[in-house]
């Protein structure tokens, strides 16, 4: 499924919830009023243990020999006589695992990681009111009544604190306990892993909890439902590596403290709502085929409601949409019946040297070293280009001096101010200027030149498609493209993070930001073939328009509690 089709058949969620809430962002207390943080807390999870959540590093290391070291830790507990011989488990099959990895994890069995250690049976005059904590399943969910025991057991019957449990009897649900030293009962099983060193026990916790219903269902009984040991022993887990463990029990630690944060009402929630929003859209982003960004899409999208209440967060939808789209994330390609990649290549070679103008315009000059290292992973039929080699040419706009200014009778002067975040060009309220007659040629736009502000407010671009002659200002750079270039496509590059990035936008340089023509000219560029342009460019436009059917919803909402309040107060003044 297509990410438009994704967004359309949400729409009608959207629109129905929008009007049922607070859905500018804001209640009459000035906090978001916000619902689902529960499905939220498990949605963050299961992206965390798909590797979704966090980006993975080549230079992590293997998962593989994580686990073969695990598997030698494991061997070590037999030979020592602290663990019986492991019966053999079938291989793991596609057919077994329940999603797909990152090309660095790996599968593996419980048992294979952790042994899996049963707590004690107790009978009722063991049970005293001192001595040791003993730990039962209600302790763990819902009752504060303890009982104790005078018992002298092994060590493999107590836990402390920082060990890894999971219930397992009527209550499902892994902890890593901190009450101190504690005897658990036999409906508790402790999972003491075979080697801290490889395998990190808050990782394999997040697993437990992203699919403790799934063990739940998958457990037996009528009156109590209850999991066996075995059958635990099997569950398959995923081991990333090392590295990336951490960094997603770190990025997990914060998301749940922002949901905390969230639950909690707390004057910082919008805050909390926007690194929410921005880090859940950028699981789409690092989705590696439009197969994996549909199941991504889908997860998110059960959450729309709860995500996308505000201006903001829905102009950070938009913002992933350009995204994918110059990654070529949107749709499956039909690659087919499209013109191979070198030989548009080709074709932009010959465009460039012919020009528009006899060559006699300055061209705009690629670079051949990957002077900005902002590229990221496209279709293989595409190719990675600069920039400047979709141009024909480049220019400045010109500086005019006061007297050159006229009420009537020149041309128009497009400005910055002239030109939307949509990309439109407005001439109704420009200046206009008086041009010499050997100049016009240089300086006239033609339909379908690009339009880029070089200074100040850098960044805001614009497709100058009017059929009336006019100019460009001197903060402007005019790009003329090749004729094989879709120029739509060209705004959504630059629109898009990798564009605005390119441009400095995201800078912290000191002084008033800038950017030339000639460091245009050696930005990474993703090229697709042309048809593969033009299909991009309209569905960019139809996601585009849902957005903004959505954003018109959250204005209309709020005009009416805006009005409504008015009337209440009124009413009330009246009295």
């Amino acid at each position: 499924m297509s990410a438009r089709e994704l967004i359309t058949e949400h729409l009608d969620l959207w629109t129905g919830t929008i009007t049922k809430k607070s859905t500018s962002g804001r209640g009459s207390n000035g906090k978001i009023e916000l619902t689902g943080i529960k499905k939220l807390r498990e949605l963050i999870l299961e992206l965390a243990v798909r590797g979704s959540l966090v980006d993975q590093d080549p230079n992590d290391g293997s998962a593989q020999e994580l686990l073969e070291q695990c598997l030698k830790a494991k061997t070590t507990y037999v030979e020592l006589g602290k663990l019986k011989k492991a019966r053999k488990h079938s291989a793991i099959t596609n057919d077994d695992t329940p999603f797909g990895l990152p090309q660095s994890w790996v599968w593996s069995r419980l048992d294979d990681v952790v042994r899996v250690i049963n707590g004690r049976a107790y009978k009722k005059h063991e049970m005293l009111s001192s001595g040791t904590p003993l730990l039962r399943v209600g302790n763990l969910f819902t009752s504060n009544d303890w009982y104790y025991s005078d018992l002298e057991l092994e060590d493999e019957k107590y836990i402390d604190s920082g060990d890894l449990i999971y219930a397992w009897s009527a209550s499902f649900g892994p902890f890593i306990w901190d009450g101190g030293r504690a005897i658990y009962h036999y409906h508790i099983w402790k999972l003491d892993l075979f080697d801290e060193a490889v395998i990190d026990k808050r990782f394999l916790f997040l697993y437990l909890k992203a699919v403790t219903e799934e063990i739940k269902s998958s457990g037996s009984g009528i009156a109590m439902i209850h999991m066996t040991k075995a059958k635990m022993e099997e569950l398959i887990v995923p081991v990333p590596p090392l590295e990336e463990q951490h960094r997603i029990v770190q990025k997990v630690d914060e998301l749940m403290a922002l949901c905390d944060r969230l639950e909690q009402q707390t004057s910082d929630q919008l805050e909390a709502h926007e690194t929410l929003v921005d880090t859940l859209l950028g699981t789409l982003t690092q989705s590696e085929s439009a197969t994996e960004l549909a199941d991504n899409w889908t997860r998110l999208a059960a959450h729309f409601d709860t995500l996308f209440t505000t201006e903001q967060s829905i102009d950070k939808l938009k913002q992933t949409i350009l995204q994918l789209a110059v990654m070529g994330l949107l749709e499956k390609p039909t690659t087919t019946d499209l013109e191979p990649i070198k030989h548009l290549l080709e074709r932009l070679s010959s465009e460039r040297d012919r020009g528009d103008s006899g060559g006699k315009r300055k061209r705009a000059k690629s670079s051949s070293n990957d002077a900005h290292g902002l590229r990221h992973p496209i279709p293989k039929h595409w190719a990675w280009i600069k920039f400047g080699e979709t141009w024909i040419s480049s220019f400045y706009g010109p500086r005019f001096a006061k007297q050159d200014y006229v009420k009537s009778g020149g041309i128009p002067t497009v400005r910055t101010t002239d030109m939307d975040r949509k990309g439109k060009i407005s001439l109704v309220n420009a200046p206009m200027v008086l041009v010499p007659e050997k100049k016009r040629e240089l300086y006239l736009l033609a339909k379908n030149d690009i339009l880029v502000t070089r200074s100040g407010s850098i960044g805001v671009t614009a497709l100058y498609d009017l059929d009336i002659p006019a100019i460009p200002s001197a903060y402007l750079i005019r790009l003329r493209l090749c004729p094989s270039i879709n120029p739509q496509y060209v705004l959504i590059y630059l629109s898009s993070p990798l564009g605005q990035k390119s441009l400095g936008i995201f800078s912290t340089a000191v002084g008033v930001p800038n950017v030339s023509a000639s460091k245009m000219s050696s930005f990474d560029f993703p090229l697709p073939p042309v048809d593969e342009q033009n299909r991009i460019v309209q569905k960019v436009d139809e996601l585009m328009t849902l957005c903004d059917q959505l954003k018109e919803h959250l204005n209309r909402a709020s005009e009416t509690r805006t009005q409504l309040a008015g009337a209440v107060v009124e009413s009330a003044l009246s009295h």
